[in-house]
């Protein structure tokens, strides 16, 4: 589906990571992972380091850090924020959602909205896409999007192809209406059929929470079903077979070509996609971001915005700059966008607590 949309801007960015460091190596060799090995890994996939919550903190926690952080950098109270959309797939509850619970702590008007996305690494983008629908045609002046989960709580430690990947971090990101006329385009595609590569069998209605069977694959990896299992060849497979597509349906509509983007900002997967995508679509890696996932991790729907804010700040700040991205994943699903980016405020990168 594409979807052109005028009159509204990112005015802010905000990422609050967790705050325990994990290190791939080291994790690795007490693992008893052959150095060697580990290395090779590091190298060709970017595994450095991640951040993780501590215990207690949720992704309600890191995004509510986010949104405070970004309203006081912009000099903004909260009472100005007309709708909240929260994406995430580690809620604190099944009931209620999120949102209602930031909008809670917020203390928001009760005409301002508040609602959820279960979405996963396309997730910005997909709420992106919604709070700028509210922004162009829904009567709200400022929305907040809010992204962002914590998935190493759900990834097994003994899982060696799965839990090293994941960092937990929360986003915020202001949109508002203006009277600016350049569109934003959105492409936003599915392919529900390949669900089953990235999943949590247990812990919803098919399969409700229960005792718990651990069990060993051929390369010595541990899960359960209500661990996060991903199989990475057919989530390899989707992502190349899709992405590619969707960016260069973006951009066709948009009117832009690789030469003339300022940035392609892609889901921090890991570093070997985002090379290989960047190449598939035309950008040099200079042009692409890809530095988030040796740092934080890959932070699901909150790596995209971090990827913004870690390798583009200054330059979103005096803006604007032409960007083009896109999130894929779960579901499976992706979410491609082209725009003007900027001029807007970037709070920096911080931890949860500090």
């Amino acid at each position: 589906m594409h979807s052109s949309l005028s009159h509204l801007r990112i005015a802010g960015l905000a990422v609050t990571t967790g705050s325990v460091v994990r290190d791939f190596l080291a994790d690795g060799l007490a693992a008893g992972v052959d150095r060697a090995a580990l290395e090779r890994t590091a190298k060709t996939i970017g595994l450095r380091e991640r951040r993780v919550a501590s215990a207690g903190v949720t992704a309600l926690d890191l995004c509510a850090d986010a949104t405070e952080r970004l309203l006081a950098e912009m000099g903004l109270d909260a009472s100005s924020i007309d709708a909240v959309i929260f994406v995430t797939q580690t809620p604190d509850h099944s009931q209620p959602n999120n949102a209602s619970l930031l909008h809670g702590r917020l203390g928001l008007s009760k005409s301002a909205p508040a609602y959820d996305l279960a979405m996963g690494c396309s997730g910005w983008v997909y709420g992106l896409h919604q709070a700028a629908l509210l922004c162009a045609h829904g009567g709200a002046a400022r929305v907040l999007l809010c992204a962002g989960d914590t998935l190493s709580r759900l990834t097994n430690p003994g899982d060696r192809a799965t839990d090293p990947l994941f960092g937990d971090a929360g986003s915020a990101t202001l949109v508002e209406k203006t009277g600016r006329s350049a569109p934003m385009h959105f492409v936003l595609g599915a392919d529900g059929a390949g669900a089953a590569a990235i999943q949590v069998k247990q812990g919803g209605a098919r399969q409700p929470a229960g005792p718990l069977a651990e069990r060993t694959d051929a390369e010595g990896n541990r899960t359960h079903d209500a661990n996060l299992v991903m199989n990475g060849a057919d989530v390899f497979s989707f992502t190349l077979r899709e992405v590619p597509g969707a960016l260069e349906a973006v951009m066709r509509h948009a009117g832009y070509a690789p030469a003339t983007t300022d940035a392609l900002v892609l889901h921090q997967a890991n570093r070997f996609i985002l090379s290989t995508l960047a190449k598939k679509a035309g950008f040099t890696e200079a042009q692409t971001p890809m530095a988030v996932v040796e740092r934080y991790g890959n932070q699901s729907s909150a790596s995209i915005p971090c990827a913004l804010i870690d390798g583009l700040a200054d330059r979103l700040e005096a803006g604007p700059l032409k960007v083009v991205g896109c999130g894929f994943g779960v579901g499976l699903s992706w979410g491609a966008f082209a725009g003007e980016f900027g001029p807007l405020t970037v709070a920096p990168i911080a931890s949860f607590p500090r």
